[in-house]
């Protein structure tokens, strides 16, 4: 993927191949898997999400600055809203880093990730390299919903 824009994590698709007739459908069908209503900004956030079929991380201000770059007019605030409504499909999950940083990942199985503290930004990490021999025990009446792995990285 080719790095685009002010910020090193922003990582952008081909714009012809999101904007495609093929990166609408994409994204059409995602939002269909989450039973979610196929909106005009819905489908523009999808395309640039899913579009090309790859998997991503993004922040809300790296997609709401995707968005500037395919006419399409949607708020930062929108982007906020649309990127919650995804995760509370199942379509994406969130990966909070320092407690203040979200990203959204269109990944949704278990699994690690990098951060990466000079450029500020999530990979995917190799899960069969990671071995998690237990977890405390779980308070009465409680249930483990899920174990986010960051491993933050920076230049040694």
């Amino acid at each position: 993927m080719k790095e685009r824009g002010a910020r090193p994590y922003i990582k952008a698709m081909d714009m012809q191949e999101q904007c495609s007739e093929r990166g609408i459908d994409r994204g059409a069908d995602w939002l269909k898997a989450g039973g979610l209503r196929p909106t005009r900004q819905r489908l523009a956030l999808a395309a640039l999400l899913v579009g090309d079929g790859e998997n991503r991380h993004v922040t809300a201000e790296s997609l709401y600055a995707l968005t500037l770059g395919t006419g399409e007019r949607v708020s930062l605030a929108t982007v906020y809203n649309t990127l919650r409504a995804f995760c509370d499909a199942g379509l994406m999950n969130e990966v909070v880093v320092d407690g203040s940083k979200s990203y959204f990942d269109t990944r949704v199985d278990d699994h690690p990730h990098f951060y990466w503290e000079d450029s500020h930004s999530l990979t995917d990490a190799p899960a069969e390299e990671l071995s998690i021999a237990s977890l405390p025990r779980v308070p009465e009446g409680m249930e483990v919903a899920r174990v986010d792995v960051v491993i933050r990285l920076r230049k040694a």
